[in-house]
């Protein structure tokens, strides 16, 4: 089990959805305090079970290697650099292989990380991830579907809010990200949940439920190719611990 005791936001803060606040660009990639048990389940999962949590489209391997450019530049202090590998926080050697951007990209830090890019549609498409914690979503499911296929079957993605979220991913610009999360309820502290998750009624029971699951979620532009990145931090909590962080709607 591999749980946190403290989130790098205020869970009582509410905006309207989809809940959307400037985040300068340093503090994109958060260590907590779970970071070595939660890299070595990437590990595990993304050197033992690549297809199940790494996809990239042919066309979308510039912008990968891009965002692992720009990953690099913005890894905090804690990692040691060397001319062809990292070293991580947790004593980890990383090699840095160009010629396989996102699982070099999700071997470095706890964030899953999508690319999306339009491919002649009015959406974004997700054409690349490296997503080793899925929250009852699939990622052969989604890969190379736009973002409202993505978000099915979530009830409150509605016309009206698929279209500020487009207008979201258009607008960011480069060096200036979004930062959102959420609040989900589970009673299954697993990192790893695929489901797929076809009805909304899935979800746990927020009355009983055990574990507080919330995502730290930022979406950056890539300067050079425009694509969008949508990055993906998961914090897993007992259910005690958050109530006491906050007043967290069990409603």
């Amino acid at each position: 089990m591999i749980l946190q005791d403290s989130l790098p936001f205020d869970l009582t803060t509410s905006r309207p959805l989809p809940n959307i606040s400037p985040l300068p660009m340093e503090s994109w990639l958060h260590i907590d305090e779970a970071y070595a048990a939660q890299m070595a389940e990437r590990d595990r999962l993304l050197l033992g079970h690549r297809d199940d949590v790494l996809a990239l489209d042919d066309a979308a391997r510039p912008a990968a290697e891009e965002l692992l450019d720009l990953l690099l530049t913005w890894l905090p202090d804690s990692f040691l650099r060397s001319e062809g590998s990292v070293t991580r926080p947790d004593g980890v050697s990383v090699p840095i292989d160009r010629d396989d951007p996102l699982l070099t990209a999700g071997r470095l830090v706890q964030d899953d990380l999508c690319l999306l890019e339009k491919r002649g549609t009015d959406e974004h498409v997700l054409t690349g991830a490296a997503l080793c914690f899925p929250a009852g979503w699939k990622l052969s499911l989604k890969v190379m579907r736009p973002l409202t296929a993505i978000h099915v079957p979530i009830p409150e993605y509605d016309d009206g809010l698929a279209k500020r979220v487009q207008r979201l991913f258009d607008g960011v610009q480069p060096g200036r990200p979004l930062m959102r999360f959420n609040r989900l309820w589970y009673d299954d502290p697993t990192l790893f949940q695929p489901g797929p998750r076809l009805h909304n009624s899935h979800r746990a029971d927020p009355r009983s439920a055990r574990f507080f699951r919330t995502e730290r979620q930022v979406i950056l532009k890539l300067p050079l190719r425009g694509a969008a990145v949508f990055s993906i931090h998961t914090y897993v909590l007992p259910r005690e611990r958050a109530l006491q962080l906050s007043a967290v709607e069990t409603a």
